[in-house]
């Protein structure tokens, strides 16, 4: 009787023993696979998500934004902003500081993606877009990183920079509209507003 009390109880002890190492490995395999998440994916997780997560946004030059991320490409986010008129804005991740989300979204959007990226999301980069704009003469507002506000037309979009005609919001990029001309640098760029959605790829 005796012994089978002590087969019993060394039974129990090497069965919490596994279950406390397997714990422990399992809390191990998570903190490495989110050591290896980057903020794109984490973006992706929420992006198109109907009545989901709202995140604040605050840019590098100060500027918060809020709305719905609507895309997630190789180096941008499209973001629907909140309580605006209809447009998109172009965020490139580089000018992201920081996002503020309910702590139970922030929760969520790091539980391991159930659907594959798409590869073609890879090679959509900010220039790739912007080159998409020049082709649909849409009319755009960029925001510097400085803080300086530029409207008009993208004329060209080259490897790391834009070339912008300078207009009033709404005006046709006719030349006796045109006061003038920009070479503005991708990494100078806090967003980029798009009035007509519909102009985007």
């Amino acid at each position: 009787m005796r012994w089978d009390r002590l087969f019993d109880d060394l039974e129990d002890q090497l069965a919490s023993e596994w279950e406390a190492e397997r714990a422990a490995l399992d809390t191990e395999a998570e903190r490495l696979r989110l050591s290896r998440v980057a903020l794109r994916e984490w973006l992706e997780a929420i992006a198109g998500q109907a009545g989901g997560a709202t995140p604040s946004i605050e840019l590098v030059d100060g500027t918060v934004l809020s709305g719905h991320v609507e895309g997630v490409g190789a180096d941008w986010i499209a973001l629907e902003p909140s309580g605006s008129r209809p447009a998109t804005l172009l965020v490139p991740l580089s000018s992201i500081a920081s996002i503020g989300m309910a702590h139970a979204d922030v929760l969520r959007s790091a539980r391991p993606a159930a659907t594959a990226r798409s590869p073609l999301a890879d090679r959509l980069t900010l220039g790739y877009v912007l080159r998409d704009l020049v082709r649909r003469r849409a009319g755009v507002a960029l925001q510097l990183a400085t803080g300086r506000l530029l409207t008009g037309t993208i004329d060209r979009a080259g490897a790391d920079h834009l070339d912008l005609a300078l207009h009033d919001p709404g005006a046709p990029r006719r030349a006796s509209e045109v006061t003038g001309h920009r070479l503005v640098a991708f990494s100078a760029i806090a967003f980029v507003r798009v009035e007509h959605p519909t102009a985007l790829v």
